[in-house]
């Protein structure tokens, strides 16, 4: 953690230009990194051999742990913040060099409905501080991380895939920061020339993967790897993210040569929960049997259309989902070998 409804968003973007931003002299500068996608953007650019810079509040790099090793761990440079703090985060940005950014860091749903008053200083004033440190160091393009919970319930959209500026209806307090979020981009591009790429994930799945109700899939996979049973309390159709497609988008849309404002649904792999199991007694065949689930779906819309974000960055990364899956149980289980991970991980 580093730490009004119904109303439709309308696409700002300007048509984005072909060429993409060289790679010379990159420092990226990722809130939020020791969360999930946030290690796997740290991963990507580390191997990339990128100048990163991880800003976050916590102190506990067990997620980047589980995924990269000591040596390229070692690469990182580490600031603690929170972004709630305007002239730190700008200070930050400043001392290293920012000249990209993927901001991340916010608190999820259960700790935002717990304490609404930290969950808006958080999400959406940490929000306003990264844009007006971007605003403040000239820096003309950066992602950052909405949410599917901007939509309203499944029995709202009529349409059978929900396409990007589809009316957003927040149902919880993370929805209404993540759509005041999308509103602050909004104004940064209209008024200060801050461009942004906003992305919306759904279920997120991977190693890394271990808080909220969405996490469960992948609680399920770490079962899997630990031998034991599992049960999730919920089913249907959804659409699923491999945590490292997720972030290489994210870093792909920060490094994209794009003017205005605009946010974009996360597609992917579009399946049943009985297709996630299948996966992993494929990946881990010992677990058949041993993982159950609800066939009761999530409330959010089950199909997203990802087109117009295709039309801006072109091809997007795709794992597919028995190849995720497996990936998943297999980092899994060389962490339990190597001690980076236990029972109590499970938890």
């Amino acid at each position: 953690m580093a730490r009004s409804s119904g109303c439709e968003m309308k696409s700002t973007n300007i048509a984005p230009k072909l060429k993409v931003n060289s790679m010379a002299n990159q420092s990226f500068f990722v809130t939020g990194a020791l969360g999930c996608i946030g290690a796997w953007v740290v991963r990507n650019l580390v191997r990339e051999g990128i100048n990163v810079t991880v800003f976050d509040l916590g102190t506990d790099p067990h997620r980047l742990r589980l995924i990269l090793t000591a040596d390229e761990l070692a690469r990182v440079r580490f600031v603690a913040g929170d972004v709630t703090d305007l002239p730190l985060v700008e200070s930050s940005m400043r001392a290293v060099g920012t000249t990209h950014i993927v901001h991340l860091a916010g608190l999820q749903v259960p700790f935002c409905k717990a304490d609404p008053s930290l969950g808006a200083r958080v999400n959406v004033v940490g929000t306003v501080n990264i844009f007006e440190s971007a605003k403040r160091l000239d820096i003309k393009q950066l992602s950052y991380a909405s949410s599917i919970a901007v939509y309203g319930l499944s029995e709202e959209y009529p349409e059978p895939v929900l396409s990007h500026d589809a009316v957003t209806k927040p149902r919880s307090h993370y929805g209404v920061y993540k759509q005041a979020n999308e509103g602050t981009a909004r104004i940064y591009s209209f008024d200060d020339g801050v461009s942004s790429i906003g992305l919306r994930p759904y279920i997120v799945y991977g190693p890394g993967r271990d808080q909220g109700m969405t996490s469960l899939p992948t609680k399920a996979m770490m079962a899997a790897a630990m031998g034991k049973s599992y049960h999730i309390p919920f089913g249907g159709r959804s659409a699923y993210q491999y945590a490292d497609d997720v972030a290489r988008i994210f870093i792909q849309a920060a490094r994209a040569d794009f003017q205005g404002a605009d946010v974009f649904n996360l597609r992917s792999s579009v399946a049943r929960m009985s297709e996630i199991v299948a996966a992993i007694e494929a990946a881990e065949p010992d677990s058949k049997g041993q993982i159950t689930f609800d066939d009761k779906p999530l409330p959010f819309p089950e199909d997203m259309d990802d087109s117009s974000l295709v039309s801006v960055l072109g091809t997007l990364p795709h794992t597919p989902l028995d190849e995720g899956v497996a990936q998943t149980i297999s980092i899994f289980k060389q962490a339990l070998k190597d001690g980076r991970l236990t029972s109590d991980s499970l938890k």
